[in-house]
């Protein structure tokens, strides 16, 4: 694990509030940004891990949850184990981390570990001597007999199913046959839980972003594009080593697509397929980039676009500026109108579909919560669930980070009228007047090319 402390000259941080439309970005100066050390990463998430305890009972008992049980294998980490328990490495053979509601005693929390960790017993009933896990479950189990014993199968994302096979049948072998019928999912516990996110992350998600956006300016940038040169996979490892240098992780590979005009459109599942790595990137080029990274147990998701200027230009083409323009109003037409704490998701994006409608631009809006994960849990406000009824009736919380994923198809005469997509995707929390950007959004195509 490489320190964290490398500073980086990055736009000021300042919050700009959308007001009528997205703000565009301002370069007012620049601040030195820092990025915590590992060690002060894990005292920041202790902290956090406070106040999230804090909120755990409640929680449990809306969803009728007497005991939740998490899991982590060794090198086989259960994805919820940082955020129920100190982040910090776990190499035991099989660690468990017990919630019980204990009624007026509150939420005891019991570590069944076959090792004893200072910061884990600042959390949880730990003994130096631990006892074996199978009677500590036992134990437990004897004490209060849940009605329902929480745990990570039957949901529907991986967060929400993650307990192995093996570590069921340990859990049923271990806490008897009784216990085991009592056995429930957890999914709509774990679901609440990590979809909270709490002020305190906030200034933290501001400079994940923060750094998000640089590397990503980077990259589609002179620095590392030669038109007629330059690869698809040299933007990409550019990216990995950029944050290599500091000192962050992905959650998922930094994807480049590349529209061009003349060129027959590839798609993939509805959507603008990703180019091979050995593509050479070409003036006049549109190049798209969908990338995101991880710090403090916090995911980004981004997604920009740039233009290779062919020789003698010095501007995009006006209709790939005007395709640009209709990504802005779908963005506005979602962010500033439609969304509001309390709405469902489904009206949400039944209003922006609307409106989209009436302007006669042709969308797609798929977005998602962020926070913990990169494709998180919540809310989102989606095509494909748009007309499910589970999904769409879930309702904007006040707070929820989200990533604002969309797209509208274009015809542009400079390219004899093809169809272009333009595609945007940017982290954004949700105020009473609804979604505000963590930074402001890209008012103007990347040119790459430009003296």
């Amino acid at each position: 694990m490489r320190p964290l402390s490398v500073a980086l000259l990055l736009p000021t941080l300042t919050l700009l509030g959308c007001t009528g439309a997205a703000q565009p970005r301002e370069e007012a100066g620049t601040e030195r940004l820092a990025l915590l050390t590992w060690s002060e990463q894990m005292d920041v998430r202790d902290q956090w891990l406070v106040k999230r305890h804090e909120m755990l009972l409640p929680m449990m008992r809306r969803h009728d949850i007497d005991m939740w049980i998490v899991v982590n294998e060794e090198f086989h980490d259960d994805p919820l184990t940082e955020y129920v328990a100190p982040a910090r490495p776990y190499t035991g053979r099989r660690d468990i981390f017990v919630f019980v509601d204990a009624g007026e005693q509150g939420l005891r929390r019991v570590a069944a570990t076959g090792y004893w960790e200072e910061n884990v017993a600042r959390f949880f009933e730990s003994p130096v001597d631990p006892a074996p896990a199978e009677e500590v479950l036992r134990g437990l189990w004897e004490e209060y007999r849940p009605e329902a014993i929480g745990l990570g199968t039957g949901g529907r994302r991986g967060m929400t199913r993650s307990l192995t096979h093996d570590s069921w049948g340990f859990l049923a072998d271990a806490m008897g046959p009784e216990a085991r019928t009592r056995f429930v999912s957890a999914e709509p516990l774990i679901v609440e839980y990590l979809a909270t996110r709490i002020p305190e992350e906030f200034e933290h998600y501001e400079r994940l972003v923060a750094l998000t956006e640089d590397i990503t300016r980077r990259a589609l940038s002179s620095e590392v594009i030669r038109p007629g040169t330059t690869t698809v996979a040299d933007v990409r490892r550019f990216m990995y080593d950029a944050m290599w240098d500091a000192g962050v992780t992905t959650w998922f590979q930094p994807d480049l697509r590349v529209q061009r005009r003349g060129m027959e459109q590839v798609g993939s599942r509805g959507f603008l397929a990703i180019a091979p790595e050995g593509t050479v990137l070409e003036p006049g080029d549109l190049v798209h980039v969908d990338f995101g990274i991880s710090y403090m147990g916090l995911d980004s998701d981004w997604q920009k676009m740039a233009y290779l200027l062919l020789p003698g230009e010095t501007e995009a083409p006006a209709g790939l500026v005007d395709a640009l323009a209709n990504t802005h109003a779908l963005q506005d037409a979602l962010m500033l109108r439609a969304s509001r704490p309390g709405r469902t998701v489904g009206e949400v994006y039944a209003m922006t579909m609307a409106d989209m409608d009436e302007r006669g631009i042709t969308a797609q809006v798929y977005s998602h919560p962020l926070g913990n994960h990169g494709h998180g849990l919540g809310p989102s406000i989606d095509f494909r669930s748009s007309g499910n009824g589970e999904a769409a009736a879930q309702v904007l919380v006040e707070g929820a980070y989200i990533s604002i994923e969309l797209n509208t198809r274009t015809p542009v005469p400079e390219w004899e009228g093809q169809e272009v997509f333009i595609m945007q995707e940017d982290p954004a929390h949700l105020t009473a007047d609804g979604w505000r950007f963590f930074r402001p959004r890209q008012d103007a195509l990347y040119l790459v090319g430009s003296p």
